[in-house]
């Protein structure tokens, strides 16, 4: 089911989802890694943002 972009609050932001391309897309970009390596992360660590970009500094080094 596709994110109603009409409907935002705080829930929306502390988490990332892995069936919206648009959101993988961004958050890859964002932390220097392949949409791969987020949906990989994802599914290892759960879709807490904060959680998300930890593991993926992690992958920088």
């Amino acid at each position: 089911m596709a994110d109603d972009k009409s409907k935002k609050d705080f829930r929306d932001r502390d988490r990332v989802s892995a069936d919206e391309d648009y959101e993988v897309e961004y958050f890859a970009t964002k932390a220097g890694i392949t949409p791969q390596q987020v949906r990989e992360l994802i599914a290892k660590h759960g879709n807490q943002r904060e959680t998300l970009e930890r593991e993926a500094k992690a992958l920088g080094k």
